[in-house]
């Protein structure tokens, strides 16, 4: 049995390597054949169906690409390329919630694994893409509903202003100076209410000071600055172990998360959603 059991794990291995080539020379149909066949053998490994997934991401084919990621996930609640792939589908779909909230755990768990990875960084451009795209079709919808408010109440203020007009001997011109201030209140309120989706500068303490951009993952130096950790382990790797403002000597290890910043961005970014947007 164990014998059995042995051989038909080699097998789906050998299949797994052959859809791989196929999947190197974007022979999609034959690499999902194989995987599809190495699953039929061993359908408790989560890479086979991961691998399937990312073929028919290729063809765009999301529905598929979601079944996939969902069975991967559930055999292995740590892979960060189901949860990515997940997402992706979720998000096409637009599904925006559940899909914002598979890339997120796919980049924890990325960040866990390895934090300088490439994959790391696709992840969290899909993700402030995600996030843009959730912030403009939510504002959309609010700035629609807005105007149509503020047009009902200018409405109302009018049809009132007409009746007490017709009620109203000799005070005409109060009673229309009374409705002109009502409209310029109504006009005012309105207007600080669409504040939150109206792009702004984004304040320096939370943008990097190597880059300029809002911060993902923000590391304090001795120096009291606050770098992106990608960036400072860039410049340190490539251009000398020092702080890039003090020129002080500044090892990795001496880097240090920046909660109280990481807090502060993810504030900033939940209050204002056109700061995910990526030029």
């Amino acid at each position: 049995m164990v014998k059995g059991v042995n051989t038909a794990a080699m097998q789906a291995e050998q299949l797994k390597l052959d859809g791989n080539l196929y999947f190197k020379k974007n022979r999609l149909g034959a690499a999902i054949e194989a995987y599809t066949e190495a699953i039929t053998l061993c359908p408790s490994v989560a890479v086979y169906w991961t691998n399937r997934a990312l073929c028919h991401l290729k063809r765009n084919d999301w529905t598929r690409v979601e079944e996939d990621c969902q069975k991967a996930v559930q055999l292995d609640r740590n892979s960060v390329k189901g949860h990515y792939m997940l997402g992706l589908a979720l998000i096409r779909k637009e599904k925006y919630a559940e899909g914002i909230k598979a890339l997120e755990r796919s980049l924890d768990l990325g960040r866990g694994a390895n934090p300088h990875s490439y994959m790391v960084e696709e992840i969290w451009q899909e993700l402030a893409r995600a996030r843009y795209q959730e912030w403009e079709h939510d504002s959309t919808k609010r700035s629609w509903d807005l105007q149509n408010l503020k047009e009902s109440c200018e409405i109302a203020l009018i049809e009132k202003h007409l009746r007490d007009v017709t009620q109203t001997e000799g005070f005409t011109d109060e009673v229309t100076d009374s409705a002109s201030e009502q409209l310029e209140a109504l006009k005012s309120v309105f207007s600080k209410v669409a504040e939150a989706d109206t792009p702004m500068e984004i304040p320096d303490y939370l943008c990097c000071k190597i880059t300029l951009d809002i911060f993902r993952d923000p590391v304090i130096a001795p120096s009291g600055f606050t770098y992106e950790r990608a960036v400072i382990l860039d410049h340190l790797q490539k251009v000398g172990k020092f702080d890039p403002i003090t020129r002080e000597t500044l090892q990795p290890s001496q880097l240090v998360q920046n909660l109280a910043i990481k807090e502060a961005v993810q504030a900033f970014l939940e209050k204002h959603g056109w700061a995910y947007r990526m030029d």
